[in-house]
């Protein structure tokens, strides 16, 4: 970056310090990963000057002969991966994916059936501070209190009782396997559409590690950073009877101009998706996120659900007695990145929390496995066991440093 070191101190300074922090900290934050080398510089090129209102072939700007083929990539790669009939690969993050499908097919004030945000779902599927929560009805679903995974009669009692002209499947901090054949069943049972978010599980579902939701829903929303590894963005994959309203839901209806580098960046990321070696990697990270888990259980320290079947797990921390926020706090002290998160039947308000959420596709991208998921755990045990006494947080950070000093991250940079 020499430019830029040249030009701009300031920015540059950060940019390198934030290079240090990532190098230097343990990533568990289930919805963060470390992209390819190669992604990067699909972001940062010259697709950055392109104006590209439209889609490939119905420009509203002339000279997009080159973009129309990154576009295509990026649509064709992901209709491979997932089996989608339509992909939309424009919008700029999941959460606009997610509006636009409801710009498709809602009205203001339609009643829509959603997973209740403290119980794993997400921001976009119903918070009443979320312009979903405002623009729509929604009705909230959960967990079963005692398995802590989803009572799909309840679901399907309440699809019911309110008659949702929409039903909304997936989450952003549920460890367990989602069956989008049971949502999909209570759906046509009272007449709904049927959209799944696998924002946090595409990697595992482009894997085949996972269900995939495809073939039950009209309508799949994404991420395409997560588990899937690529940039910051979003996608739509849907029925071909759904293409046309949904291109123009994204644009001319919520967006502008595409972002043809993000748009590149995906391409390759979704290419990356196609290899063989993806499939190893997603697995590895299931690998690592049960050894975690089977690690924290062992330490004496309690999950949700007890356990995981994806790339997440949730910690509660009741029984130690410490909130999420301050064990966000005192782990990130020590070099471990996570998230304070709201637990099912939380106590506490979602800026406190009695739990956090992490995931390991990160970690896994920077190569750490099984083995080092026992000295993480043990990690941060001692960590919230011991989070006031600073001879064992100095011990814990000591201990984090000789596990990144083992696995280099981006090491050209």
């Amino acid at each position: 970056m020499k430019y830029l070191q040249q030009q701009d101190q300031l920015v540059f300074q950060s940019i390198q310090d934030e290079l240090k922090r990532q190098r230097n900290n343990i990533e568990l934050i289930a919805s963060e990963n470390f992209v390819s080398e190669a992604v990067m510089e699909a972001q940062g090129s010259v697709l950055t000057n392109k104006y590209a209102e439209g889609y490939p072939g119905r420009r509203y700007y002339g000279g997009c002969e080159y973009v129309d083929v990154v576009e295509d990539l990026a649509r064709d790669r992901a209709k491979e991966i997932f089996g989608a009939e339509h992909v939309n690969v424009q919008p700029h993050s999941g959460a606009q994916a997610n509006m636009a499908v409801y710009f498709t097919i809602l009205e203001h004030g339609d009643t829509v059936l959603g997973m209740n945000l403290s119980h794993g779902g997400h921001l976009t599927h119903g918070s009443p501070v979320n312009f979903s929560g405002i623009q729509y009805n929604f009705v909230e679903y959960g967990v079963d209190k005692e398995t802590h995974t989803i009572n799909y009669d309840d679901v399907l009692e309440k699809a019911r009782e309110h008659q949702p002209k929409l039903i909304v499947a997936g989450a952003s901090a549920y460890p367990r396997v989602i069956d989008f054949k049971r949502f999909r069943e209570i759906a046509d049972e009272v007449g709904a559409y049927l959209m799944v978010d696998m924002a946090h599980i595409a990697g595992l579902v482009a894997a085949g590690l996972h269900p995939n939701p495809v073939p039950y829903a009209d309508f799949v929303t994404t991420t395409t950073h997560k588990t899937l590894r690529g940039p910051r963005g979003g996608m739509i994959l849907c029925k071909k009877e759904f293409a046309k309203k949904i291109d123009k839901s994204i644009f001319p209806g919520i967006q502008g101009g595409p972002l043809m580098h993000v748009i590149a960046a995906k391409a390759v990321a979704l290419g990356e998706a196609l290899q063989g070696s993806f499939k190893e990697y997603a697995q590895h990270i299931i690998d690592n996120a049960q050894r975690l888990a089977e690690g924290l259980k062992k330490e004496g320290l309690d999950l949700v659900s007890d356990g995981t079947d994806n790339h997440l797990l949730l910690l509660d921390l009741r029984s130690l007695r410490i909130t999420g926020k301050v064990a966000e706090a005192v782990l990130d002290k020590v070099g471990i990145t996570v998230n304070k998160n709201t637990i099912p039947y939380d106590p506490e308000s979602p800026f406190v929390t009695s739990g956090i959420r992490i995931g390991t596709a990160a970690v896994t991208s920077r190569g750490f496995g099984l083995e080092d998921m026992d000295e993480i755990a043990s990690i941060i045990a001692l960590t919230l066991i011991n989070h006031e006494d600073e001879g064992k947080l100095e011990e814990a950070s000591n201990r984090v440093a000789a596990l990144t000093e083992k696995f280099s991250l981006y090491p050209d940079r």
